[in-house]
């Protein structure tokens, strides 16, 4: 007898190919049946009306500490996620000496927008190297699938300590970090990942440790790949950082190599799509090159207290040392406010590009601006007869920098977005699940794929947009038996309703651990979804009952 069977679903595999109509039939975790059959089953879900695919493969999240306390990566499951990346960027938790430990938090709280004490109180170090992590995650179990890069940054805090973000590294500290990254790719590490991005900083702005890398460490890094002949290195590249370059890395190491992010500018448009040209001729060349691409806009939300989107400006890199008082006083200073403008002079891919038009006042904090409230900065400063620079700033000075504030940074030319998604060089990606908590939530993007690029924008047909979610991840990381709809893969499936699929809007809700806040979003359209054949979440979100019915992907394909 069959564990489940879903009938009359409208099937699309993950190949690329027009749907089916027919039957998917499991046990034991995996599709044993497929089209017309006549084996029972415990479980028959009735799918008449429905589209049925493989389960997204999300490989672009920062899970790595959320997953110690919460085994579901809440709320990737209920939006249809099977499987999710972890460590991309750099930014993991592993390997990590207990001294280090507090270092490595304040890292991520800057660079990932978490709450130091939410990390304090919530991350479960019964670990100290990767393959310790590992083990963790195994015995504790997880909701979704799970894979692992080794990230550059922990490797580099751990050999070098306090002077991770200090200064290059000699020659054998750089001999101790490949042996470190050999070993977690010998444990089950799906790559190595790493980030070069100026916008990358820990506490009080200082660089994250991969930034201090040099050329030899670099090289050495990325070739202890070749030595297993397999994983797949990832970089977020920074638009100072030449593909020229990423792809002697992708040389040295033989592997592939996944560059994001690639995000449209209004203000520089060429720049994304220059990236993914490069990536085209450097797979002439026989590179196996990708560039990772965003279908949802950028959009943060945020407070001057923790202004993210600044943090791009040179001239901003002194006020992230600043105590309080010395903050606010340089806020005031027309001398910065001078060197931000002519650095807005500028062509570069900054997160923010000083589109004011794009940046709305959402919640003002002193009710006196309550009529200020859903109007862009363009158009209340314009009102005033201010620059809109000045107006921001005033605003977050005079409400005690409580002033929420709303800003569509990248990503918002949709013919330009659309275009970038039907790259064949592109992979959909960079939803940043469990990082930038208090700034957003794009853990839904493969359901804003389905609803928004499919649906409503017709920019890519149905059974191609799950193929780039599916099959086309999990051949880039080798990722065996899923990401396609046919036999003795793993039953890691995703039914929906294409007529109303799509993610709903966020909302703030207060759940981390010490009751910190994130951003999340809920599912639309979504019937079911199954890890290695166990229902995990349905139209209501992620089961309560929902078992850890995800595994620790440790081997990977060559």
């Amino acid at each position: 007898m069959l564990d489940l069977r879903i009938d009359n679903a409208t099937i699309y595999d993950g190949s690329g190919a027009a749907p089916r109509f027919g039957s998917v039939g499991v046990k034991d975790g995996r599709i044993c049946d497929l089209g017309e059959f006549a084996d029972a089953a415990r479980t028959r879900v009735d799918a008449r009306g429905l589209a049925l695919m493989p389960g997204i493969i999300d490989t672009h999240t920062h899970y790595d500490a959320q997953i110690t306390w919460d085994p579901y990566a809440n709320p990737s499951p209920a939006l249809g996620v099977t499987t999710v990346v972890m460590g991309n960027c750099g930014f993991t938790i592993a390997p990590c000496r207990p001294p280090d430990r507090d270092l490595t938090m304040r890292n991520l709280t800057h660079v990932e927008g978490m709450s130091l004490d939410a990390l304090r109180h919530g991350i479960d170090w019964g670990f100290e190297s990767f393959p310790e992590y590992l083990d963790m995650l195994e015995k504790k179990g997880v909701g979704p699938n799970v894979a692992c890069y080794v990230g550059h940054s922990s490797v580099r805090t751990f050999v070098l300590r306090d002077d991770a973000s200090k200064r290059v590294a000699d020659a054998d500290e750089v001999k101790r970090m490949r042996n470190i990254v050999t070993e977690a790719m010998e444990a089950g590490a799906c790559g190595f990942a790493t980030t070069r991005s100026y916008q990358h900083n820990g506490e009080a702005g200082i660089p994250m440790p991969s930034r201090l890398a040099d050329e030899h460490e670099m090289i050495s890094l990325s070739g202890a790949l070749r030595d297993g002949g397999k994983g797949v290195l990832m970089m977020t590249k920074g638009s100072h950082i030449a593909m020229s370059w990423i792809e002697s890395l992708s040389a040295a190491a033989d592997r592939p190599y996944l560059v994001a992010a690639l995000l449209h500018s209004s203000i520089a448009p060429e720049l994304a799509f220059n990236d993914l040209a490069d990536i085209a001729a450097a797979r002439t060349r026989g590179r196996r090159m990708y560039g990772a691409v965003s279908a949802c806009p950028l959009t943060f939300e945020f407070t001057f207290h923790e202004p993210y989107p600044m943090e791009g400006f040179r001239c901003w890199k002194p006020l992230m040392q600043m105590d309080d008082a010395a903050f606010r006083t340089a806020l005031a200073d027309p001398k910065l406010r001078a060197a931000v403008r002519e650095e807005l002079q500028e062509r570069s891919l900054r997160v923010f590009n000083g589109e004011f038009d794009k940046l709305f006042v959402t919640q003002a904090a002193d009710p006196a601006h309550s009529s200020y409230e859903g109007r862009s900065v363009a158009d209340l400063a314009a009102s005033g007869g201010s620059d809109p620079l000045d107006f921001m700033l005033d605003l977050a000075l005079s409400e005690d920098l409580d002033t929420l504030f709303t800003a569509t940074l990248l990503n918002s030319d949709e013919a330009a977005v659309g275009k970038l998604l039907r790259d064949d060089n592109a992979i959909i990606s960079l939803s940043d699940a469990g990082a930038h908590l208090t700034f957003l939530c794009d853990a839904g993007f493969g359901l804003h794929v389905l609803g928004h690029w499919v649906r409503e924008q017709c920019q890519l047909s149905l059974e191609e947009a799950v193929r780039k979610l599916t099959s086309d991840p999990a051949r880039l990381f080798g990722i065996r038996d899923r990401g396609r709809i046919e036999k003795n893969a793993w039953a890691d499936l995703l039914l929906f309703d294409p007529d109303t699929v799509g993610r709903g809007a966020t909302t703030r809700v207060y759940d981390l651990p010490a009751g910190a806040s994130r951003l999340t979003t809920l599912a639309t359209g979504v019937h079911g979804v199954w890890v290695n054949g166990t229902l995990v979440a349905d139209s209501d979100g992620i089961c309560s009952d929902a078992p850890f019915a995800g595994r620790v992907l440790r081997e990977f394909d060559a």
